[in-house]
């Protein structure tokens, strides 16, 4: 498996460790490229939540392209050493990140720190993979984008809680799920 690279912004070209085996399967570097393209209005200043983290690449790729704050979510051991040592090599301020050791669909957001924008980057064998708490009233901003990647043989269920499905976008054996509430911003 080839280490993911940062690809854009003040990061870009920052190799990042991924565990061996398949524990963690890190985006492709095409649909990580094609998903912040779909993402880049959301990014400036955003806070922005990394649930099933693995090495970070998400999180990072979004703080790198501008976003204000992540918060990465990941309880497996040797996801959690390599995402560890991919956050030094960033050299991220303090103010900059979270790094929370828990099952992701135990999150439970802060009340008063709505997250902008959310990747949920499961395991495929997770058939629910969405934590509750992340639906509830004020975890999300108001004009908040979820994205999900899951297998292109799913089929994105048209709404997630208050938002509604606004694009699938498929890359060989992935797709991606792109979600906002009703009346917001153009579609991603």
């Amino acid at each position: 498996m080839t280490a993911p690279v940062i690809s854009g912004g003040r990061l870009r070209g920052l190799r990042l460790a991924v565990p061996e085996g398949w524990s963690t399967r890190p985006t492709r570097s095409r649909v990580r490229e094609a998903l912040f393209s779909a993402v880049a209005d959301w990014l400036p200043g955003a806070r922005v939540a990394d649930l099933y983290a693995g090495s970070g690449a998400l999180g990072l790729e979004a703080l790198s392209r501008g976003a204000a704050h992540a918060t990465f979510v990941e309880h497996d051991p040797r996801a959690l050493l390599c995402l560890r040592q991919n956050l030094q090599a960033a050299r991220l301020q303090p103010k900059e990140f979270e790094l929370l050791v828990t099952d992701a669909r135990l999150v439970q957001p802060v009340q008063g720190s709505p997250f902008d924008l959310v990747f949920v980057d499961p395991p495929f064998a997770l058939r629910d993979p969405l934590p509750a708490a992340l639906l509830l009233a004020g975890a999300l901003a108001p004009a908040a984008l979820l994205v999900i990647e899951q297998p292109s043989e799913r089929i994105a269920p048209l709404r997630q809680g208050d938002l509604e499905l606004r694009t699938t976008r498929p890359y060989g054996s992935s797709s991606l799920w792109l979600y906002a509430p009703a009346g917001t911003r153009p579609d991603p």
